[in-house]
């Protein structure tokens, strides 16, 4: 049977939220553990359906201790709750991942803060031809889903070494590329959400398929990858 996101896991980060100190954790700690018990069960369901097409190396849940210590917001708690699911081997790229946090939760999936290489890469790729992430992009049902890459990350005008006249600038000129889709709490809550979480993750694989092409060749289309 299909494992659901129940009601409490919302209540118990909204109590949170409001609570956010470690007594109040400390009261709460057998709810917590509760959760967090059905929420790794339900990320298993979901690697396991992952899998039927993809291969996934490694899941991460994130802790929900916060690092205080560079940070002027000195709360000790995340109130969410966060998984990536990671793609085995160098020759697949892209990573997907799911926040859970009430009036919150949404999957993303691309590159977030590629290293400096990948990101030279990828901007390369484009300057010479943008016409293949086009049209990935502006594919009906990927577009209905996702929108486009989020525009927060990007320089001003240009990277140093491309043009600010370039026609596919706006491309260029970001530093991550990924794109988020957002859920109620009214789907999170119901007993398709798995299934609906799964259908957009599957909508990135042209993406990825494209993108671990990219990052695994040269601007002359020759592997990089050391035949084994």
């Amino acid at each position: 049977m299909s494992t659901v996101i129940t009601k409490d896991v919302f209540d118990f980060l909204k109590q949170l939220k409001s609570n956010n100190h470690r007594d109040w954790m400390q009261e709460h700690k057998k709810q917590y553990q509760a959760n967090e018990k059905l929420l790794k069960r339900f990320y298993g369901e979901v690697e396991a359906e992952l899998n039927r097409t993809d291969e996934i190396a490694k899941v991460k849940v994130f802790r929900i201790n916060r690092d205080i210590r560079f940070s002027t917001d000195k709360t000790p708690y995340n109130v969410h709750r966060s998984v990536s699911f990671s793609r085995a081997g160098a020759h697949r790229r892209g990573g997907y991942y799911l926040r859970i946090e009430p009036g919150n939760t949404l999957m993303a999936g691309g590159f977030f803060g590629p290293e400096p290489a990948d990101l030279l890469r990828i901007r390369k790729e484009f300057e010479m031809d943008a016409s293949e992430i086009r049209k990935i992009l502006d594919a009906k049902k990927f577009k209905d889903a996702f929108g486009g890459f989020n525009q927060e990350y990007a320089v001003k005008t240009a990277p140093k070494g491309f043009s600010k006249d370039h026609p596919d600038i706006d491309l260029i000129r970001l530093k991550s590329y990924f794109v988020t889709h957002s859920f109620t709490d009214k789907e999170v809550l119901s007993s398709g959400f798995k299934d609906k979480l799964v259908a957009h993750f599957l909508l990135l694989r042209p993406y990825f398929d494209y993108m671990s092409e990219v990052l695994t060749t040269d601007l002359n289309g020759v592997s990089l990858l050391n035949d084994t």
